[in-house]
Parts: structure tokens; sequence; C-alpha cells
């Protein structure tokens, strides 16, 4: 019971090295915990509502639309659980000017379907639910009415369906299939959230970028009542097994891949191929028709003409037999007057005359050429006949060319097979978890070495003092584990103490705090903070093995002496030189007060390694998080302002480039321009590990904007954009080389550092190109270009041709003439701009509006409002906490500081040394140790900065480590202010020290 009591009161004497175990596992606990817990509650509701609104794991598009023997085939496929054949339509409005939008039919399967936030679900033809966002910019409200326009070359069926072929151009083959369409009056009946798309209109600025040039303004979703079209637009499905594992982990996008590559292996050729057939059979039956129908109309042209024609020859016969019998009543009554008896008797009895042949075509010229409305008459049957052979001879000719034409005209249809990474919204919020927990699981690591090393300082200091109490002990018989058990629990209770407070600020403050961030960028709906018991458990089990671990070193090494050593006191340190002493110029112009602090430093090494480890560790965390901050602030400006040279990007479709550089330049706004043609599309590395890739082994997919240059102008590109090679480095760290050493050719692409660092790309690397199309093409890369925001490939035009029509050389090498694969449609133009930045961005907005045009991007808004928020909330925390472990290291290595010296200082006092020159006499030695962390520190955490970049590994973006000087100077004067602020705490102590009874303990 003895043993108990002096054990508490031990504890109670020592509550200063218990808040300062307790404080370090808190901060701990909480950095691991805390971030982790932060992104599973936003990881484990946003799958909840993914399966709660049947959000789709496959989607299916596809160039030609759809077919119900498309959707049958899906049904089939195994591991298919459900599918659902969607119908959708792009149609127009006025809002502030031409907006556009897509009409969704909201799917009967279950599939996709949309989260009510206000009002009510649309049942009947001509009502549809909106999203936020387009009542926050239409100002409409439930109950509105509006009036669409349908696209009239609406292209649905496919992101990438935007060279070339639509749905109206499959309409025109296909007899069977009718392409979408919903009703054009609308009443808003409710308020609703994409499921596809869960940002927050209300948010914060989000992160824009040109992404595609597929996309629509707004979503409206409507009933299947009112929507007519059996040609589907796309087909979502849902596997079977995906929904018991979380859309976010590994687990479930192997799921998936199995039944996606299923489907593209072989039911997406088959349906492919069929679905060509089916188009081309809907062709010629076309023109069957039609010359069926021709004919028909022909024929009855040629009756009409062949009817007046003998409607015309009888009435010329008539008058060719009145002129004969004319004729024949002459020379019968001249034979009359000769022989009046006989010729009486002979004309009575005389037939009708008989002309031949010839005698008769000749009369018939000669009354038609003498009668003028005759001779019009046979002029116009004539001029009917003529017409109507020539209309014969055109239209088979038509027909015919229309057959050879037919296979060259339907393009080949090409599937597009896509999981949930394809949604933007739901890539981009992965990303941003994903990086901020690869933050959440570095950081954790530094608190636990600072913890492990100021548990051991503060525990070896304390068993110190007990020394002659442990002698004492142990000779009483007290084994030496039940001793060492006073400071093992001592060290756990303060370390469950620590780390219970620090799984309360874990799984609920830090988690809310992102959160609310979070749902500033999201809308997450039913989110809710959860514990973690398996992870919080082990959390504190990590900080208890490592400061027990620290607490039993100390205890051996003292507890391996004797009973007898342990009751004298220990013998003071030998007394050395240290390598200043030898320095002798340096050394004999220090004061004594200053040789003092010297001697003191050096000698006693394990309070420098531990002082000055702990205080650059503390330091090296806060320019780490400042080294992210500067980091992610200057990225766009590196991009927007450094590397993209022009001024303006305008995209257009290819059948509106010609009009979209028409207008542009009568503008009159631009210096200079190079016309490009940009396309959407993926860059993918095979694991295959052969050498040819980036990094043995290495293996994925980024998406891409495939920028293809004139052959005449590869010189302009570097005048558009600033090309230098990269080469990756270590920590973080490029080499980059000479701005304008980089020049496109026809040998290979240049890709984007952000794409080639993700994907372990380099120079000589082969990769495999998709572009606009979908035509797939293993291209070599020829350099990688510093790149930081987006994954543009830069390709010549020649190279562009030579790796992507050479793969439809392979199914219609007759019916592509090389003039025909050279024209390339040049659908955008990078273009520099006279006039300030807002006038540039004005002209952007203003270009917009032409409906010539696609996109336009203006790079000096994109610099202006680059943010991004989730990240500068995470690094203003670790800041904080870093700055937190600061201030409790200081604190902790201050306080035992002067514990191991109470002795020393006061024999000071008792020398004459005023209270304000203790203070100076101990804080010089503090402050000095606390400067030479901080020297330490700041390379360290540059160091440590580009670690952790490197970890940040985010589609389309690369982060380039940039830490300003002012980061450095923050860094280091939040360190010294903490170094000051522990002062005002040790130095009251520093005044209670009693001469008398500190000079007569034991020591």
């Amino acid at each position: 019971m003895a043993f108990v009591k002096d054990m508490l009161r031990m504890w109670a004497h020592s509550w200063k090295r218990f808040i300062s175990i307790a404080m370090i596992t808190l901060l701990g606990v909480a950095v691991l915990t805390g971030i982790y817990a932060g992104c599973r509650d936003a990881f484990r509701s946003t799958d909840r509502f993914f399966d709660a609104q049947g959000l789709h794991d496959v989607q299916v598009l596809s160039t030609a639309g759809l077919s119900n023997g498309d959707i049958a085939a899906l049904r089939k496929v195994n591991g298919v659980a459900k599918v659902q054949a969607e119908r959708s339509q792009e149609v127009t409005f006025d809002l502030d000017g031409r907006k556009s939008a897509t009409m969704q039919e909201i799917g009967t399967n279950g599939i996709d379907q949309p989260y009510l936030q206000e009002g009510r679900m649309p049942k009947k033809a001509g009502e549809i639910a909106v999203t936020r966002k387009f009542i926050r910019d239409s100002g409409k409200r439930i109950g509105s009415r509006l009036t669409v326009t349908p696209e009239s070359a609406s292209s649905d069926t496919s992101d990438a369906d935007n060279s070339g072929t639509d749905n109206s151009g499959t309409n025109e083959t296909n007899g069977t299939d009718e392409a979408p369409s919903f009703p054009t009056k609308l009443t808003i009946v409710g308020v609703v959230l994409d499921s596809q798309n869960l940002s927050n209109p209300d948010g914060y600025s989000a992160m824009t970028s040109f992404r595609s040039t597929a996309t629509t303004d707004y979503t409206f979703f409507a009933p299947s009542d009112g929507v007519t079209g059996t040609l589907y637009t796309a087909a979502t499905l849902l596997v079977k097994g995906a929904a018991a594992e979380s859309t976010f982990d590994e687990s479930y996008e192997n799921t998936v891949k199995q039944v996606t590559d299923r489907i593209d292996g072989t039911v997406k050729t088959d349906r492919q191929k069929a679905r060509r057939q089916e188009l081309l059979d809907a062709g010629n039956k076309k023109i069957v028709d039609a010359r069926a129908e021709a004919d028909k109309k022909f024929a009855d042209a040629q009756s009409q003409i062949d009817a007046n024609r003998q409607q015309f020859n009888q009435q010329v016969d008539q008058i060719v037999d009145m002129q004969a019998s004319a004729a024949a009543a002459n020379a019968g009554a001249a034979a009359a007057a000769g022989a009046p008896n006989a010729a009486a008797a002979a004309g009575t009895n005389a037939p009708n005359p008989q002309l031949d042949e010839t005698t008769r075509e000749t009369m018939r010229e000669t009354i038609i050429a003498a009668s003028p409305e005759l001779t019009q008459a046979k002029q116009q049957l004539d001029q009917a006949q003529s017409q109507l052979n020539e209309q014969k001879a055109s239209t088979e000719q038509t027909l015919k060319t229309k057959e050879n034409e037919l296979k060259t005209s339907i393009p080949q249809v090409r599937w597009y097979v896509q999981d949930r990474q394809s949604l933007g919204g739901f890539s981009a919020l992965k990303s941003d978890l994903d990086s901020i927990q690869s933050l959440g699981n570095a950081f954790p690591i530094v608190f636990l070495l600072v913890a492990v090393m100021m548990s051991l300082t503060a525990m070896a200091r304390m068993v110190e003092e007990d020394r002659s109490l442990i002698g004492t002990y142990v000779g009483l018989g007290y084994g030496r584990l039940a001793v060492a058990s006073r400071y093992l629990l001592f060290a756990l209770l303060a370390c469950l103490i620590g780390g219970g407070l620090g799984l309360i600020a874990g799984f609920l403050g830090i988690p809310a705090f992102l959160l609310v961030v979070l749902q500033g960028m999201y809308v997450m709906p039913g989110l809710r903070l959860e514990y973690d018991w398996l992870y919080g458990s082990l959390g504190i089990a990590l900080f208890v093995v490592g400061v027990l671990a620290a607490t039993i070193y100390a205890c051996v090494q003292e507890m391996r002496q004797t009973p007898a050593s342990l009751l004298r006191p220990k013998a003071p340190r030998a007394g050395s030189r240290i390598l200043l002493e030898r320095i002798r110029p340096v050394w004999n112009r220090i004061g004594f007060l200053g040789k003092v602090t010297a001697r003191n430093i050096f000698r006693f090494k394990s309070r420098l390694i531990m002082t000055v480890g702990g205080v650059a560790g503390c330091t090296a965390l806060i320019v780490c998080g400042l080294a992210i901050n500067d980091t992610v602030a200057d990225l766009g400006i590196k991009q927007y302002r450094d590397i993209y040279q022009y001024d303006l990007m305008v995209v257009s479709d290819d059948s509106d480039a010609s009009a979209m550089r028409t207008k542009v330049a009568s503008d009159g706004r631009v210096t200079s321009s190079l016309d490009v043609r940009i396309e959407s599309g993926d860059l993918t590395v095979a694991g295959s590990g052969d050498g040819d890739s980036g990094k043995a082994g290495s293996s994925g997919s980024e998406s891409i904007q495939l920028v293809a240059v004139p052959e005449k102008h590869l010189s302009d590109l570097g005048e558009m954009v600033t090309l230098q090679p990269v080469s990756s480095g270590m920590l973080g760290t490029s080499g980059v080389g000479k701005t304008g050493s980089l020049k496109l050719d026809d040998d290979g692409v240049i890709v984007a550092q952000s794409a080639a660092s993700a994907l372990g790309v380099k120079a000589g690397s082969k990769v495999r190109l998709t572009n606009g199309d979908g035509v797939q093409a293993t291209a070599k890369v020829s350099a990688v270009n510093r790149n930081l925001i987006g994954s543009d490939v830069y390709v010549s035009e020649t190279y562009y041709a030579k790796l992507f029509d050479s793969k439809d050389a392979k199914n219609t090498k007759n019916s592509k003439s090389s003039e025909d694969s050279e024209a390339l449609t040049w659908n955008a133009m990078l273009a520099k701009l006279s006039g300030s930045d807002t006038s540039q961005t004005d002209y952007a907005e203003s270009l917009e509006e032409d409906s010539s045009v696609m996109k336009a991007v203006s790079c000096a808004h994109m610099a202006d409002s680059f943010k991004f928020d989730l990240m500068g909330a995470v690094v203003a925390l670790i800041v904080a906490l870093a700055g937190g472990l600061a201030l409790v290291v200081l604190f902790t290595l201050a306080n035992t500081n002067v514990s191991e010296r109470v002795r020393e200082m006061a024999t000071l006092k008792v020398l004459g040394f005023f209270d304000r020159e203790v203070h100076h006499y101990v804080n010089r030695e503090m402050m000095i140790l606390t400067v030479m962390g901080v020297i330490l520190g700041l390379p360290l955490g540059r160091l440590v900065g580009g670690m952790l970049t490197m970890a940040l590994n985010m589609p389309s973006l690369y982060f380039e480590v940039e830490v300003k000087p002012l980061s450095y100077v923050i860094a280091a004067v939040a360190t010294m202010a903490f170094a000051l602020l522990v002062q005002l705490f040790v130095n009251p102590v520093l005044d209670r020290i009693d001469p008398i009874s500190s000079l007569k303990s034991v020591e």
C-alpha cells in the first residue's frame, strides 16, 4: 500500500511530464485519426448515397446509338445485375444568351436516380426536375415554365461523338430506330441533385479547366411519359456484388473490371459489327425503296407521255386520212368528167384510198410542219420525253453512287465502355479525398518520432531523479519489473488519456472541420461522423508502444545497476574539451558565461540531439505545410502565365471551325494565333514491364487533351506554349531543361509532365493514345514537357495521320484517298490578345455566346480563379497542429532542462545571480538550441515537402514544389515565438528554486 501511495505521490509531483506526454500523444493520435476519419466519413456517406440512388457501375455509349439488340446482349453478360436503357436529347433555350441542356429520361430500372431536394419528382409529360445550379442561374422556381428547342443535329450518344457521327445522321440511314424526342414546353416541379455530379453550385469556386468539348450547361430530368424514340443514347449497368464493396476501394474496381473486360472482349466487337450492319441494311433498304419509288414515278410519267403522244398521233392520222380521201375524191371527179356513165358507176363503188408508210409519214411531217399548233405539241412531247430520260439516268446514277458510297458514309461503330472513373464529379471527389488522405498517412510518422524522442527525454529524466529511490526499493526486495511499473503505468496512463482526447479530436473535431470544407465543394446527403474502433485502437496502440518502448529503455538503463550503485549519487560527467575550445582565436574572445553556455550545449549530447531534433521536426512540419500551400497557390500562375504563353483558347465543332476563325479574326483583338485541333482522349501505359514504358510494371490511364499542330506551323507552337524538357528527380524535384530547347517533330509526341509523372512515362516510352473518335494507336514519347495543370499531348499533323489514319485503313483501306486522310479540321485556336486581363476575360465570355464557339478559355481568368480550397484547409490544419507540437516539445525540453540543473541554478543564485540573470543564463541555451533546430528544420521541411508532394498524385495535376522565402521566415519566426512563449512558463519555475533546499538534496 505504501508502494502505491508513493507511486501516486510521485505521479502528482511529475504532472508537467504527464501533461507533456499526454499532449504529444493527443496531437499525434488526432493527426493520425482525424484526416483519415474525415476522408473515411466522406467516402462512406458518398458510397451510401451512390448505392441508394443506384449510380451505375458501368456505362456503355455508342457513336451510332444503342438498339434493343444491344441492350439484350448486355443483359446476357455474366456478372451484370441490371441494365437500363437511357434516352437523352440536347436542347437549347434563352437564358441571358443561348444556353444548352441535356434532357435526361429518369430510368425506370432504379439506376442513376436523381436525389430529390425540393418539390416532387416529375410524373407527367412536360414536367421536369432541374438542378440547384439552374435555379440559381435562372432565378426560376418550382412552377415556372420553360420552352426549349431541340438541337437540330443532336449528338447525345457519346461524349466523344463530336467527330461527325450524330443521331440525325443515324436516323437517315436507319428506318427502324428513331432518335429520342422530348416535350418542348416544360414545367419545373422539383429540384434534384444529379447523382453523377455532386459539385456544390453554392459553395467555393472549384478548379475549372477545359476538359471536354461535349458538355452542356445544365441537366433536366424528365419522366418516360411523353418521350418518344427507340434509339437509346446510353446503357447503364449495375454489377453483381459491386454494391457490397466500397466504391472507392480497389476491390470494387476489380469487381467492375471483370464485367467491363467481358464486354470489351466479345460483346463489344460483335455488337459494333452488328450495329453497323443494321445501318448498312437500313441504308440499302432505303436505296431499294427509293429506286422502286422512282421507277413507279417514272413509269407513271412515261405512261402519261405515251398517252399524250398516242392522242397526238391519232389527231395527225385523222388529218392524213382526210387529206388522202379528199385527194382520192378529186381524182375520181376528174375521171368522171371523161366517161360520165362509166365513171359514175365506178365512183359509186370506189374504196377508201390506201397509203404506204413512206407516203403516210411524209404526209404526217408535212401536216405537222404546216400547223404551228401541231408543231408546238410535238415539241412539248419530245421535250417531256427527253426530260424524263434525263431524270431516269440522273436518278439511276445517284442511286448507284449512293450504293457505292454507303459503306464509306457509315463509319465504323464504336462502343465506349466506361466505369465511374469517367464521371467528372466522382473522379474529382475521389482524387481530392485521396490526396488529403495521403497527407494524413505521412504526417503522423513525424509526430510519432517526436513523441518517442520527447517521451524518452522526459521518462529518462524522471527515472534518473528517482535513482536513489529505485535503489531503495530494489534493496528492499521489490522486483525490477514492479519498480519499473511505476514509470510504465505513468507513461501508459498519460498515453491513454492523451490518446482518448486525441480520438475525440480525431473522430469529431478534425472530421467536422474537414467536412465543413468538403460540403462547401460537394453535396453529400446523409453525411455523418462515425467511429472506427479498430483504427482508433490501433492509433492509440501505436503511440503507447512507442512511448512505452522509450520508457522501458530509460528504466533498463538505470536498473541494470546494483542497488548499492543506485543508492549512491550519480558520478558527475567527466570533464572534457569541446571542439570550439581548440579554436583558440574564437574561444579566447568568448566571455565566461558564453564559454559555460557552449560547454553546456555540446557536452550534453543527448540533450543537444533531443532538443535540436525535436525543434527541427516541428519546424520541418511547419515548412512542409507552408510548402504545400505555396505549391498549390502558384500552380495557376505558373501554368497560365508562364507555361501557356497564349491568352485565349477557342474551341468549336468541326462544322463551325471556319465560322469560329472568321468571328475571332473579325473582332480585331488577336495579335497572333495558331490553328490547332483539340480532342479529348486517353493516354494509357500497359503494365508489361517490357522496358518500353516509363517504369517496369507501371500501368494506368489518364484523360488527356490531344493537340494536333499543322505541319507548316510546328515551329509556332513554341511561341504559344513554353516547351521545356523535364526529367524526373528525387523527392519531388525534376530537372528542367532550357526554354525553347524542345521541338515538336514527326518522330513522336510530347507528353505533359502532369500525365507523365502520374503514369511513370519518360522520353522514349511507348504509350497507347486514344483520339476523340476512340481510335487507339501506339505512339512514341519523344519528350516530356513541363506542365502542371491539365494533361496536354502535342502531336504533329503528319504523326497524327500516321497514328490514327492507318488504323482506319485496316478496314477502309480503299475508301480514303490520301487527300482525305490528311484533311484534319482545325477546330481550335490559340491566340494572343491585346488589352488588359479584365478585357481578355470579358472577351472570352462574349465569345462563348456566339453560336460557332463551343468553349472559350481565358488564361488570365484561369490564373486568377484557380483555387484548391480543400488542400488549403488541410494545410492550415497541419500547420496549426505542427505549431501546437512545437509548443509542447519546447515546453517539455525546457522543463526537463530545468529539472536536470536545479542544483546548478541554486549555485548560481548563491553566487549572487539575480533572477533575470538566471533567466538569461538558462534561456540563452534554449534559444541557441532552438536556432540550431530551426536551421536544420528549414531544409528538412523542404525535403519532406518534396516527398509529400510526390504522394499527392492527382489526375491532371503535377505539384512542382515551391517554397517562398516568406514561408521560411514564417516557420522560423513561429518556432522562435513558441520558444519565447515557453520562457514565460519556465521563468517562474526558475524563480521558485530555493538554493538552500536544492543544495541540501542528495544530488
